[in-house]
């Protein structure tokens, strides 16, 4: 045999082999997913949190199973992310038309200690007047960030200021927990839409 045809069929052989090997290696083929967020329940299919309303009632998930929740970890003095993320979460309520009655948008603060209660009573309100903040004490607060995946540092001002560098997502959580998505900071108002009318459909 030719060195040239023996080349050309050991080159095919292990093209076979090859292949086989990756068709093996995948499996079934997975189907895209129809939310543009990323599918995070298995992740977070037991996360909570307990806290407290502006007024002193306390809150957890559970007080909004039967409406399509989007929970955003923040505070009221971050200079940008913050009220970005709220005011793309307005656009998202307006986009929604009717279908927004059944969703509640919750800013959770990781500054407790300057977001008072009279103070998350007035600033989520600024963006969206359904809009509702919740706060807790330092360890609850760590406690419901650890639950979400939040990390969140606090760095030193002049003049005894400071910032917090936080995790900036959004969590869309489905009518009874049935699936939870995290969307990236900035995401455009109407794909935050459609997933939220995706998971919407899921309790019909």
């Amino acid at each position: 045999m030719w060195p040239h045809k023996l080349a050309r069929r050991v080159l095919r052989c292990c093209a076979s082999v090859i292949l086989a090997l990756t068709l093996a290696a995948c499996g079934e083929p997975k189907l895209p997913s129809p939310f543009n967020a990323s599918d995070v329940t298995a992740q977070y299919a037991q996360a909570d949190f307990h806290l407290f309303a502006a007024n002193g009632q306390p809150r957890s998930l559970a007080d909004y199973r039967d409406k399509v929740t989007v929970l955003f970890f923040g505070y009221v003095h971050c200079p940008d992310v913050c009220p970005t993320m709220l005011a793309d979460l307005a656009q998202v309520m307006q986009q929604l038309g009717p279908a927004a009655d059944k969703v509640q948008v919750i800013f959770i603060t990781l500054d407790p200690a300057r977001d008072k209660p009279e103070l998350l009573a007035q600033y989520p309100l600024a963006f969206h007047p359904t809009f509702i903040g919740l706060s807790g004490d330092d360890v609850a607060t760590a406690k419901a960030a650890q639950a979400f995946g939040v990390v969140y540092q606090r760095q030193e001002g002049k003049n005894g200021q400071y910032t917090l560098d936080h995790s900036a997502g959004a969590y869309l959580i489905a009518p009874h927990s049935s699936r939870i998505l995290l969307a990236p900071y900035q995401q455009p108002a109407a794909l935050l839409a459609h997933d939220i009318k995706l998971l919407l459909a899921l309790n019909r």
